[in-house]
Order: structure tokens, then sequence, then C-alpha cells
């Protein structure tokens, strides 16, 4: 293993391992750090974790343990995977986890990139864009676990570690990896140990790679690593075969628990062709809403692509929690899709759409996966997966909320069954 990843949740570790493969390495995305089984041969591998919006210092504590499993592969870089949005707390997780993997690896200075192109995240004088519209102004402000209300990284960053944060401005990474590389020493020099390197292109994204080819360290989203593996090419370390992927055929099922716009849009035209069943926090709270009713629903249906939602509109949310407790909510949606997920493989569905990175932490945990084969990318930055759960093979695409086109749940089901 050369390239040794840590992500901080489920849908950005298939993300990142989407992007792996699709620029040359093997990839194997593992579901938390591997324990008493035998390792996978890859050349890149992705430990998915789910420590985006739990306490900081257990954040710390699993990420430490899933670089040392790494270390102990044979790694020689090593990446802090995400999300391009950034999200997290003023308290953390992503500033304690950096810092806590920079002193560990002993290194001196670590990017700072939250940003993928193909989906319009950008970063312009350490401000971060969706699309057209600063991360503040996005609808990330109204996001249930992580609200997103300063689109300036360092500033945020800052917040949430104990040193000052640096910046490589545009103007020098257009200058090429030579002035990046000297940029970065700079900062290191100033004891800036995270330094936010501004990014637009992928063009801007390989020219990064290629000025960091010797750190020790290397933080962003997804697109950081497109020039990583070239890298590894150049020094003629790569050529392993990925596993093979195949389609499977059977049930297929969305589950939705996202609430961000994007999502709110791919339900939405989802239930204009298939049947839902919707899942609401105050009965399930209650126990008004059980899972062996969401699994009866699927069964009446399951030859319609049926979807289990939670997906609603921010007030509704905000509403939910404020009566209940955010913590207390969004436990029993992720405990609900988890056991639901378990039992519909067990009743024999093959396909699993997920929407939310959230929900799809719950599913991959509640359905006792151990690592996936990266297969064809759905949309950008969502790849079909293959794995075995509950002694039976299935097939899951794990969508971040904002990611994937309108039509996303049809098209992900259609190639994780002929793919």
């Amino acid at each position: 293993m050369l390239l040794g990843c840590i992500a901080d949740d489920f849908t950005g570790a298939s993300d990142l391992a989407n992007t792996l493969a699709k620029n040359g390495m093997a990839t194997v995305q593992f579901v938390g750090v591997p324990r008493g089984r035998e390792s996978v041969t890859c050349e890149a591998g992705v430990v998915a974790l789910k420590t985006r919006s739990i306490a900081p210092a257990e954040a710390v504590r699993q990420s430490l343990e899933a670089l040392h499993w790494l270390q102990a592969q044979g790694c020689s870089q090593f990446l802090f995977k995400y999300c391009s949005t950034f999200d997290s707390t003023p308290e953390g997780n992503i500033g304690p986890v950096a810092e806590a993997l920079l002193d560990a690896l002993d290194v001196k200075v670590a990017v700072v990139c939250p940003i993928f192109p193909e989906t319009g995240r950008t970063l312009y004088q350490g401000h971060l864009f969706v699309k057209d519209r600063l991360l503040s102004e996005s609808g990330m402000e109204n996001h249930p676990l992580n609200p997103m209300t300063d689109p300036d990284i360092r500033r945020w960053l800052r917040r949430q570690t104990r040193g000052e944060v640096g910046l490589v401005s545009y103007d020098i990474v257009r200058q090429g990896a030579a002035a990046i590389r000297d940029a970065l020493d700079h900062e290191a020099g100033a004891d800036r140990r995270l330094a936010v390197v501004d990014a637009v292109t992928n063009d801007d994204l390989r020219a990064i790679g290629a000025a960091i080819a010797d750190h020790g360290l290397v933080t962003g989203g997804s697109g950081i690593a497109v020039g990583l593996p070239e890298n590894f090419r150049k020094a003629g370390k790569l050529g392993a075969t990925s596993a093979a992927f195949t389609g499977l055929k059977g049930p297929g099922v969305v589950l939705s628990g996202s609430c961000s716009t994007a999502s709110r849009a791919q339900l939405a035209r989802h239930l204009d062709r298939h049947p839902g069943f919707a899942v609401e926090p105050e009965a399930v709270l209650s126990g008004a809403t059980t899972v062996d009713q969401a699994l009866a629903f699927v069964r009446d249906h399951i030859d319609l692509a049926p979807a289990v939602h939670s997906t609603a509109d921010p007030d509704r949310v905000a509403a939910a929690q404020q009566r209940f407790g955010r913590e207390r909510v969004a436990g029993a949606i992720e405990r609900f899709f988890g056991a639901l997920a378990h039992q519909l493989v067990r009743a024999g569905v093959t396909r699993l759409a997920v929407g939310g990175g959230e929900t799809s932490g719950a599913v991959v945990t509640a359905l006792a996966l151990d690592h996936f084969a990266i297969g064809p990318e759905i949309d950008p930055g969502v790849p079909a997966l293959a794995s075995r759960g509950s002694g039976r093979e299935i097939r899951l695409a794990l969508k971040s909320g904002n990611f994937g086109a309108v039509d996303f749940y049809d098209k992900a089901l259609r190639v994780l069954e002929r793919a």
C-alpha cells in the first residue's frame, strides 16, 4: 500500500476512492480500521470512519488508530479527507484531527484544500465557493449537524486549532508546482503548519499534487487526490490491477436521510415515478412509525424501486431538533435506517442507493461490511460499490447530500444492476 487515506465519513470515503481509482490507483475502501483479517492488496487504501460529527477527542483517537494501521501497511504518504464543504463546527473536528496527524507524523506543514471542481467546490483567497455562491450562502448554512456560516476557511479552521493557519493564494498556485512548493516552505518556516491552498480547476490540483509529492500528510476534499497518483506513477510504483466490478440483479431500494437542497430535489424526482414511505422524527421517537412498517411497505412495492426517506425542508428539521434535541433526533433516524437496511438485505434486497453521509454511515455499520470494491462512477464523486453484507452480495451507492444530478437515484439503481 502506497497512499493511506483517512476519511471522516462513509460517503466522503467512497468519493475519495472514486477519485483515486479514476486517476489510476488500485483502490480499496475499508469500513473502519480493519481488525483480525488478512490485508487486501491495493495501492491506495481508504479507511472510512464516522468521525465528522462526534466529540473531537474521539475523532482524534479513531483517526490516529487508522493512521497506525495504514503505517503498518507500508504507506509512504497519508491523506486526511473531509468534505468539500468543510463540514465542521467551531470546535472541530477537522482542525484537531489534522493537528494530531501532523504531530504523529512529525511533518512541518500540510495542505488544506477542500475543493472538488466537478461539483462546483472551489477556493479563492481562502474563501470556499459552491458553484457561484459563497459557502455561507449555498444552503450549507442550514445543515442540521454542521451549519457552515463562514466561507473563510482560514478563519473557520483557526477557531479549531492551536496554531496559526497560512494561505497559498491563487496567484501563486497559477505559477505552478515550484512556486507552490516555495510558498508552503515559507508557511512552514513561519510555523503555520496548516496552509489553506487556493484551487479552482483540476489543473490547479495537479500542480498542487506535484508540489507536495514528498509531503508526509495532505488534507482536503477528494479533489486534492487528483494530483497524487501521478507522483507514484512517475516513481514507477503503480501497476496493480483493481478488482473487477460486476452489477447485481434483484430488488433495489432508495434510502434518503439527507435534507440538503440537492437531496430534496432528487427525492422529489424519484417520488414522481416511484412509491415512497416518509419517516418523521416525531413518529419514530414515539414509536408510531417502526422499522417493521417500513419493511412491509418496501415488500409491498418491491418491484417499483421504492424510497424510504426522512428528507425534509430545513424548517421542519429545525422544529424537530428544537423539540427533541439535535442529537436525539439524529440518533433515532440513523438507528432507524441502519436497522431497516439490515432487514432489507435479509429480505433479499440486493441494491441500495443511500442519500446522506450520516445515513450512509448508519447503513454500512448495520450491515457489518468490511471493505468495498470500487466500481464505475454514477455521478461525480459517487461510485458504485460492491460488498457482502448480512451473508449476501450487495451493491451500494453512498451519496453525499449535495452530490448527484436530479435523476441520481434512478441512475444509481441502474448502474448497480448493469455495471
